[in-house]
C-alpha cells in the first residue's frame, strides 16, 4: 500500500513533497477509490514521485487514471518543465513509441444497414493493412523521400494522394510538428523505419470498426453529424521501429547528461538534458522526426482503410462520408505557453500515455472546433468501449491541457497469456458481436479485455474532474490487431 497518498477529493489524490527528499513538486493523481485498487498493483506511484525530482518541473508531477508502470516515467504521466529555469526534456519522459496516437473517422453507415458486411470488412482490412511485428507496407519510400516525410509529416502522404487537405486540418499540429531534424536520427533508426509507413504494428495497436451506442452531448454530436448506431473507424498506431530506436539511442545517450548537468534523479531511466542544451535540442529534433513519421503512418493507414471500404461497398470514401474527426498524439513532448504564478512561461510538456485536451477558444485548434474544444479520443480494450470527448479550459488550467489516453493495463502481457484461454476469449467476444482478426494468436490473448482497466471507469474520472467532457461512446464490432 502506498501510504503517503493523501485524498484531496473524490477524484484527486496527492503525493506530498515530504514523501521523498528532493521532490520539487507534489504528485497529483486523477483517480477514484475503485481505480486506486488497480493503481496500487505496480510501482507507478513511486514513479510519479521520482518524476517530481526533474529540474524545472512546475506545479505537479501528474498522473491520469489510466496510469501504470512504464520506463522511468509512468504511462499516463504528465510533466511540464520551465525552459528558462533549466527545464529538461527526456527520452524516457516521452516513451519508446513516440507519437503513438489514435484517429477517429465517421461514416454515413448505420450498423443495422451493413451488419451483414462487417465480417467481409474485417477480412478486407486485415488483408489490405499490413500488421504485426516487423510488418512492411506497400507504400514504398526512397531514401530522399524518407527525410522529406520526416519534415513534412502527414502532408507528405496527402501530396502523394493518400488523403485530402481536410485530413491535415483535423490532425494535431496539422500532422507535422515544426523543428524536426533528420540529421539527429541514427542510421539504425532509418533502417528500422524503412518500409514501415502504413503499417499497424503489434501489441495494443489496432484498427477497429465501431458503433456509437451512447450520446452524452447532443449539441456537439449534431455539430459533428454523429448519431446512435452510426459506424465509426478508429486507428491506433505510432512510429513503429523508427521511434523505438530513437528512444533507445537517446535514453542511453542522456545518461551522461546527468553528471554533465548535475541532474539528480532517483532513477537512471529518467535520464534527461536541459531543453536548451545541445543534447536536449538534438533529442527534440529526432523526436519530432518520429512524431511526423507516426502522423504519416496513421494517414497512410486511414488511406488503406478507406480503400478497403471502397472495395467492399463499391463507392468512393467521400460518398460513404469517411471524414476524419481528429487525430491525437499520446507520447510526445511539446513546447507550449502557460501562465505560471501570474507569468506567461514557455514550458516543455511531456505527455507519456496522455492526450492533449485543449479547451474552447485555444488558437491551436482548427476553426471548426474552436468553439467546442479539441476532440479527445480515448480507446478502450477490444471487448468494451471507446470514447469521443472534447477538451476543456479546466484542463488547460490544471493539467497543462492534458487528459488520459486509454484504459491502462492492469496485467502484463505475460500474465495475460497465463490467465487467458484463447478459444474461451474468442467465444466471449463473438457472443458480444465482435469479430477479431490478428496476425498472431498470442496478440489476442495478450490484449484480452481483462488485461485492462474498464475504460468506462477511467473516462468517468476525467469527465467528472472536468479535464475533458464526454461527447459519445462507441462499442467495437470488428477488430484488427497486430
Amino acid at each position: 500500500m502506498f501510504n503517503p497518498l493523501e485524498k484531496i477529493d473524490e477524484y484527486h489524490w496527492r503525493i506530498p513533497r515530504s514523501y521523498k527528499p528532493g521532490m520539487k513538486v507534489e504528485g497529483l493523481i486523477y483517480a477514484d477509490e475503485k481505480l486506486l485498487k488497480d493503481i496500487y498493483r505496480d510501482k507507478a506511484l513511486e514513479q510519479v514521485a521520482n518524476v517530481a525530482f526533474l529540474p524545472g518541473i512546475v506545479n505537479y508531477s501528474l498522473a491520469m487514471p489510466d496510469i501504470h508502470w512504464g520506463y522511468g516515467m509512468p504511462i499516463g504521466g504528465v510533466a511540464a518543465t520551465d525552459i528558462d529555469k533549466g527545464g529538461v526534456v527526456g527520452a524516457g519522459l516521452v516513451g519508446y513509441d513516440i507519437n503513438c496516437g489514435v484517429r477517429l473517422l465517421k461514416t454515413n453507415f448505420q450498423y443495422d444497414d451493413i451488419k451483414d458486411k462487417i465480417r467481409d470488412l474485417v477480412y478486407a482490412l486485415f488483408s489490405d493493412v499490413p500488421s504485426g511485428v516487423g510488418s512492411k507496407g506497400d507504400i514504398r519510400v526512397s531514401a530522399k523521400e524518407e527525410k522529406e516525410l520526416l519534415l513534412k509529416g502527414a502532408s507528405w502522404a496527402v501530396e502523394k494522394g493518400f488523403g485530402c487537405q481536410d485530413d491535415l486540418e483535423c490532425t494535431e499540429e496539422n500532422g507535422a510538428i515544426a523543428g524536426a531534424d533528420p540529421d539527429a536520427v541514427s542510421d539504425r533508426a532509418y533502417e528500422r523505419g524503412k518500409a514501415q509507413s502504413g503499417t499497424l504494428g503489434s501489441g495494443n495497436h489496432f484498427l477497429e470498426i465501431q458503433v456509437i451506442d451512447q450520446l452524452y452531448d447532443r449539441d456537439i454530436c449534431d455539430r459533428l453529424e454523429l448519431d446512435l448506431g452510426q459506424v465509426m473507424v478508429m486507428i491506433h498506431s505510432g512510429s513503429r521501429g523508427f521511434g523505438y530506436q530513437i528512444c533507445e539511442d537517446y535514453s542511453r545517450g542522456m545518461i551522461a547528461c546527468l553528471q554533465k548537468y548535475h541532474i539528480n534523479v532517483p532513477d537512471r531511466q529518467l535520464a534527461c538534458a536541459p531543453v536548451n542544451s545541445d543534447e536536449g535540442k538534438q533529442y527534440l529534433g529526432a523526436m519530432r522526426c518520429a512524431a511526423n513519421y507516426a502522423w504519416v503512418n496513421r494517414q497512410c493507414l486511414m488511406h488503406l482503410s478507406r480503400k478497403s471500404f471502397e472495395r467492399i461497398f463499391s463507392m468512393s470514401w467521400q460518398k460513404m462520408g469517411m471524414a476524419l474527426i481528429y487525430d491525437v498524439a499520446h507520447n510526445i513532448a511539446k513546447i507550449e505557453k502557460y501562465t505560471i504564478d501570474g507569468k506567461e512561461k514557455l514550458l516543455c510538456v511531456h505527455r507519456k500515455g496522455a492526450t492533449r485536451a485543449f479547451g474552447p477558444g485555444n488558437p491551436a485548434l482548427p476553426e471548426r472546433y474552436r468553439d467546442i474544444g479539441q476532440p479527445v479520443i480515448i480507446p478502450g480494450d477490444m471487448g468494451r468501449n471507446s470514447y469521443l470527448l472534447v477538451g476543456t479550459k479546466k484542463a488547460e488550467e490544471d493539467t497543462f491541457g492534458s487528459t488520459c489516453h486509454g484504459a491502462g493495463r492492469v496485467k502484463s502481457r505475460t500474465a495475460s497469456m497465463k490467465s487467458t484461454n484463447l478459444n474461451t476469449l474468442l467465444k466471449e467476444l463473438e457472443s458480444k458481436g465482435i469479430i477479431v482478426k490478428a496476425s498472431g494468436r498470442d496478440t489476442i490473448v495478450e490484449e484480452a479485455p481483462q488485461a485492462y482497466k474498464d475504460v468506462n471507469d477511467v473516462v468517468n474520472v476525467v469527465h467528472n474532474a472536468g479535464i475533458s467532457k464526454r461527447v459519445c461512446r462507441m462499442r467495437p464490432v470488428g477488430v484488427i490487431k497486430g
